[in-house]
């Protein structure tokens, strides 16, 4: 989206129908995001469990995430995967539950939320174009495999 286009949407706003056709494709981002937002404010507020745990929830999953990446990430893969293929009513029950995780305990909600980012840590620091890590992942490797197998069959 341009600058003219994002500040003529700005002046103009955004009509209903836009927002209901935002959500409707996007439906589990959107409780995604508003229940990070309602476990922020449990957590700070201290409504059940307090910011400590909920830091902690996070920091132990991200290092989880990291050091057990490929199961991780084939878990968390899944669980998208059988949310996706839901109906629509089934994802809204899937974002209630995310409200109410995020409320009452939100430090599950982190911990979830933390094996994401190791994840994309593990991902980013991996696939970054450093010739010193291209063994540690598999596709990866598997592409410097094919690509050494093209050179020799050219040699």
């Amino acid at each position: 989206m341009g600058k003219n286009k994002l500040t003529d949407k700005l002046k103009d706003g955004v009509s209903v129908k836009e927002i209901e056709d935002f959500t409707n494709k996007y439906t589990i981002e959107v409780f995604s995001i508003l229940a990070m937002v309602i476990a922020s404010v449990s957590s700070v507020l201290d409504f059940f469990t307090g910011p400590r745990l909920a830091i902690i929830c996070l920091s132990l999953a991200g290092i989880v995430a990291v050091l057990f990446a490929n199961a991780v990430d084939r878990g968390l893969k899944k669980c998208i995967q059988f949310m996706f293929k839901q109906e629509k009513s089934a994802q809204i029950v899937f974002g209630i539950l995310l409200f109410v995780i995020a409320i009452f305990i939100p430090f599950l909600y982190f911990g979830i939320f933390g094996l994401f980012v190791g994840i994309a840590y593990h991902y980013h620091v991996h696939h970054k174009d450093h010739s010193a890590h291209h063994h540690r992942h598999p596709h990866v490797q598997e592409h410097v495999t094919h690509h050494k197998s093209k050179h020799r069959e050219e040699s």
